[in-house]
């Protein structure tokens, strides 16, 4: 076990699977005491009893839903009332609303948003002066490739709020990196995780060719070294760079047909 993060804390939201839990992994291995937060106890206990006994780390477990408006208060609460503070944040938790935008009711918005942006940005408020008063603290955002790219049709707030959280996590860099607290957007594309299971467009992905996939432990992974060197954003994956920088380079209009077209093969509009 690496001793890097021996007597620090990282509270990592949407722990329970996928990249929430490859980051926990990620972080116990370097000595990082956890605090790990979804809605999913079980799942939760079941992660934090297999990370505390291969790596020797505390792990607290706190049950939440980020879509409640008064859950990130007070899960800051309640990590500070069992005498903890954080020195890394991760906020990954998340998930997707498919379909078009006027199926879904205004109500299941609502509650995407609170968990995409209300909750990333609350979690940062209230922890990020609390790091800067100690001179030391990274906050990762688990962000996407598509807040990169346009937007197709289908999934209409998901890429929106994800280009929000890039745009978020480099003004927060931008204010807080001198005193010795980094933030990073994490822009993973597609991930091997249960993401497309929960939006019922995992027959459509599977189609997708293989090299565009990346596994949700090398997502962790580079997250992390890229918190630590200071980068604002950064993108997983030399294709998915390529993939953005194509975006950039080629003119807007053609580049929003291709997407559209390419969208269509992998997200859900019914």
């Amino acid at each position: 076990m690496s001793s890097e993060g021996a007597g620090r804390t990282a509270l990592v939201t949407g722990a329970s699977a996928g990249i929430g839990a490859a980051f926990a992994e990620v972080l116990a291995a370097r000595g990082y005491g956890l605090v790990l937060t979804a809605r999913r106890e079980a799942r939760l206990q079941a992660l934090a009893a297999d990370l505390a006994r291969t790596h020797g780390v505390p792990v607290e477990v706190m049950v939440a839903d980020l879509a409640d408006p008064a859950a990130p208060s007070a899960l800051v609460d309640e990590i500070a009332r069992r005498g903890l503070h954080v020195d890394l944040l991760v906020n990954n938790a998340g998930y997707g609303v498919p379909g078009r935008f006027d199926r879904p009711t205004w109500a299941e918005h609502e509650a995407f948003l609170r968990v995409m942006v209300g909750a990333v940005c609350e979690l940062s408020y209230r922890l990020v002066p609390r790091m800067a008063a100690r001179r030391w603290g990274r906050v990762i955002n688990v962000a996407s490739l598509a807040g990169h790219l346009p937007a197709p049709a289908g999934h209409t707030l998901y890429a929106a709020s994800k280009a929000f959280v890039i745009r978020f996590s480099e003004a927060l860099h931008a204010e807080s990196a001198a005193a010795g607290v980094f933030t990073t957007a994490v822009c993973p594309g597609f991930t091997l995780s249960e993401f497309h299971d929960v939006t019922g467009t995992r027959d459509k992905v599977s189609r997708m060719p293989g090299f565009l996939w990346m596994d949700a432990r090398t997502v962790a992974e580079q997250g992390y070294a890229a918190v630590m060197r200071g980068e604002p954003v950064y993108i997983n994956g030399g294709v998915n760079r390529t993939i953005a920088w194509l975006a950039r380079a080629f003119p807007q209009g053609l580049v929003r047909r291709v997407v559209h077209v390419t969208g269509g093969r992998y997200r859900r509009m019914d």
